[in-house]
């Protein structure tokens, strides 16, 4: 059984994310209401897979006593990239967007 830390690197925080996570409470229009579990973006090992993912997220997260219904995973590509002249890559990265049970949250 694998580590969940080893599992989940750490949150992804950008705009977009933040944005998954307020959908719930937004009321603009009918197709957003619909939205009321919250979901959360995460960094994740490149050969994790959905149910490894969810295990991990509840067991570091247990405390907060959260429920994941279900898991999106997104695989980025690695980037070209030119530093002073020189050519090289960003590196690729595997996130998950992490769906949680109605009226479950994370802090922190």
């Amino acid at each position: 059984m694998k580590n969940p830390y080893d599992i989940i690197k750490s949150r992804y925080v950008t705009e977009k994310a933040k944005v998954l996570e307020q959908l719930q409470f937004s009321e603009s229009n009918r197709c957003v209401r619909k939205c009321t579990s919250p979901k959360y973006v995460f960094i994740v090992d490149s050969n994790a897979n959905k149910q490894e993912i969810g295990r991990a997220v509840e067991q570091i997260y247990e405390k907060q006593k959260v429920k994941v219904v279900a898991v999106n995973t997104v695989t980025s590509k690695p980037k070209r990239r030119r530093v002073r002249g020189r050519e090289g890559f960003k590196p690729g990265f595997k996130k998950a967007i992490v769906t949680l049970k109605s009226g479950d949250k994370i802090e922190g």
